[in-house]
């Protein structure tokens, strides 16, 4: 690894942080994975992914806690920062928000500032907060209220990037939107948010809850969101000073989405009512339970009714987002009911023919 052509990686470990590794890597850089335990690096379908270094570090830290030795050393090879580490819990404490999102972005900035290197940070599309319509790149503080923690803290992260601009950091932001299985075959490493909540509604443990059919939600397949921020670092130049969007083509709404579980006869399907009928209170006492513990954590995202320009995406990619309405919702079902996500999946009536010889008598 000669001259400064490694990117330092926070969030390896994670299900997009892999994903970005294995793109830079497979585009000719070197990666240096900041990891804070020996953390194995597995890509969305499992297969392990080793990078070109590891490094011990710690994004709570100034300078990610990096030894002096290691610093230096890196300081010489680094060429560019892409900061992906954070945590995407919506039911963190306040104190763990301000530790890993925001200090986290700011340890990145000033290491950045110091290496003189540029530095993509990954956020999130919902820093737009509680707002509706179609949210632009270049947007960001309108005054927005923010459903959980988590986004406002994305929305503080971006403000320090931004600001550090000021001071002649070169900078570059990626806001993926619900991270979702793979493309091709639905496929996720990790069930986590969103998936959640589906798996308590179609259970039939959340069924009814505060929404709005007309609200629409934002899918993001890992692949192409892992697509925009490797393009992102190796195509810097072309994007620096700007954000992009990593979402999905199509927006769902909430009718769409129960119109699709519907389809499943093992599946229940939650009723959406108004927020303002709705009451926590009224519900059984587990399924109260399950609302105030779990699905309280989501119902903001469905109120929203929005979608996001990706003008600055597509052109970096030079293609159109993937198609992400109800088809690819099915993809993502049927992997989930494949998997044991959702349960097994209820039988055709061609193997239930087959399990009892009905079909076998037909042919002979």
């Amino acid at each position: 690894m000669s001259g400064r052509d490694t990117v330092l990686l926070t969030g390896a470990s994670g299900l997009v942080g892999a994903e970005v590794a294995a793109r830079l890597g497979a585009a000719g850089r070197a990666v240096a994975a900041v990891l804070h335990s020996n953390s194995e690096i597995r890509r969305n379908d499992g297969t392990p992914y080793e990078p070109d270094v590891r490094v011990a570090g710690d994004i709570r830290r100034p300078g990610f806690g990096l030894e002096p030795a290691t610093a230096a050393e890196l300081g010489d090879r680094v060429g560019l920062i892409v900061h992906s580490a954070a945590t995407t819990a919506f039911d963190a404490l306040p104190e763990t928000y301000d530790e890993l999102n925001v200090r986290g972005a700011e340890h990145a900035v000033e290491l950045a500032l110091a290496w003189n290197v540029p530095l993509v940070h990954v956020s999130t599309a919902y820093v737009c907060g509680l707002r509706h319509g179609v949210i632009g790149e270049d947007e960001l503080d309108a005054g927005q209220s923010f459903g959980n923690g988590y986004e406002q803290s994305k929305l503080r992260a971006e403000q320090l990037v931004r600001k550090a601009g000021e001071r002649g950091l070169r900078w570059a932001i990626v806001r993926p939107g619900i991270v979702t299985g793979a493309l091709a075959d639905g496929v996720i490493r990790e069930h986590k948010n969103l998936y959640t909540v589906v798996k308590l509604m179609v259970e039939g443990k959340l069924r009814t809850l505060p929404g709005r059919y007309d609200a629409t939600l934002a899918l993001a397949p890992v692949d192409h969101v892992a697509d925009v921020i490797a393009a992102a670092a190796t195509e810097f130049d072309s994007v620096e000073g700007s954000t992009m969007h990593a979402v999905g083509r199509d927006t769902l709404s909430l009718r769409e989405v129960s119109d699709v579980l519907a389809e499943y006869p093992s599946f229940e399907v939650a009723t959406f009512v108004p927020e303002s009928s709705f009451r926590a209170d009224d519900l059984d006492p587990i399924e109260r339970e399950y609302y105030l513990r779990i699905g309280a954590l989501y119902t903001s995202y469905f109120q929203r009714r929005l979608s996001f320009d990706t003008g600055t995406a597509d052109r970096l990619l030079d293609r159109l987002p993937p198609r992400t309405g109800k088809e690819y919702l099915r993809l993502l079902l049927d992997h989930c009911l494949e998997s044991g996500y959702l349960g097994a999946p209820l039988p055709s009536i061609e193997e239930i023919l087959a399990r009892t010889g009905a079909l076998g008598g037909a042919r002979s």
